[in-house]
């Protein structure tokens, strides 16, 4: 469960520095679309919110998170593979954003892990 915890807040700091070097890029250099940068920019913002999200449910060991740590993991190794393709691959970046997403779906399914987030709200 520890490492779990360890490799999402990873994540979730992550997507906060993304989002922070996306606004002092927006701030100091002028985007070729301004529309597209505010859109990566938000975007991004959603990204780190909902990894925060994750992070607190499994904090918590709430049942509800598992689905959305599932997806997440899943579209970090998605990412890791469109890294690695193109005409500008970057293997540098690809390589370990699939062993992350890995590592955290291999996690997700984990007994230890199943057991810990397997609380359910109270109403």
């Amino acid at each position: 469960m520890w490492l779990l915890l360890a490799l999402i807040t990873a994540e979730f700091l992550g997507g906060l520095a993304l989002v922070l070097v996306l606004l002092f890029e927006l701030l100091t250099a002028s985007p070729a679309s301004w529309a597209t940068a505010l859109a990566l920019l938000v975007l991004s913002a959603l990204v780190a919110l909902g990894l925060g999200a994750v992070l607190l449910g499994v904090w918590r060991g709430r049942a509800w998170v598992r689905a959305a740590a599932v997806v997440a993991q899943v579209l970090i190794a998605a990412i890791g593979i469109g890294a690695l393709q193109g005409a500008v691959a970057q293997p540098g970046w690809g390589w370990p954003l699939i062993l992350v997403g890995v590592a955290g779906f291999a996690l997700l399914i984990s007994k230890p892990v199943a057991g810990w987030l397997s609380q359910r709200d109270d109403d």
